[in-house]
């Protein structure tokens, strides 16, 4: 799947958005795109997890390990396509972590997978789980690296993912959409403290 193919898969979807979004590290960004309006068709998610596990299959992970929510469909295929075991990581009163009987053991092979790398903290946070565990982390990937490349210098695995693209984001104190004040938008899943004055 090349970028081409996979831009056009998110623009028939209408997940390609444009307007003023509150990401979820907090900064702001006049463009979005909305894995889960790709993944709620499952020709795509199965397609999608596909070529990212033929990008990392050589990692051979035992499992898959994807923050909730929006890690979920695609790290479950990506597993599926490894013949890996998918489980995933939720917040607990604002922490993220293992439930619902979900365990590691220490030295398992454990690759993480987002749908959007932006910062890469979700990444982060989501592989300082696996390590708590004893686990060893192989990997990263997602479908789209939005980070223009930070992505791979913040984390210290290799990160790998289907679609580069770089929309550029703000501080929220010095976001020209703000200052134009156009209304903001939270698509995403993981909610953010409002702490910007977003009514400006």
């Amino acid at each position: 799947m090349d970028r081409d193919s996979l831009l056009n898969v998110f623009r028939r979807s209408g997940a390609l958005l444009e307007g003023h979004f509150r990401l979820s590290s907090g900064l702001h960004s006049p463009g979005y795109l909305q894995c889960a309006l790709v993944l709620q068709h499952p020709e795509h998610a199965m397609s999608l997890g596909g070529a990212l596990a033929d990008r990392v299959r050589s990692l051979r992970p035992a499992t898959v390990l994807s923050p909730a929510l929006g890690g979920i469909v695609i790290g479950h295929e990506v597993a599926r396509a490894l013949g890996a075991r998918a489980i995933f990581a939720e917040r607990e009163d604002g922490v993220l972590t293992l439930r619902r009987g979900f365990t590691l053991t220490e030295t398992e092979r454990v690759l993480v997978i987002e749908d959007v790398v932006t910062t890469g903290g979700s990444t982060r946070e989501t592989m300082q789980v696996a390590r708590a565990a004893g686990a060893q982390i192989v990997g990263a990937a997602s479908i789209v690296d939005r980070s223009g490349g930070a992505g791979r210098h913040v984390l210290d695995v290799p990160l790998f993912s289907l679609l580069d693209i770089v929309l550029p984001t703000y501080d929220p104190g010095s976001c020209p959409l703000c200052a134009d004040r156009i209304p903001i938008a939270k698509p995403g899943s993981r909610p953010v403290a409002v702490n910007e004055g977003e009514s400006r």
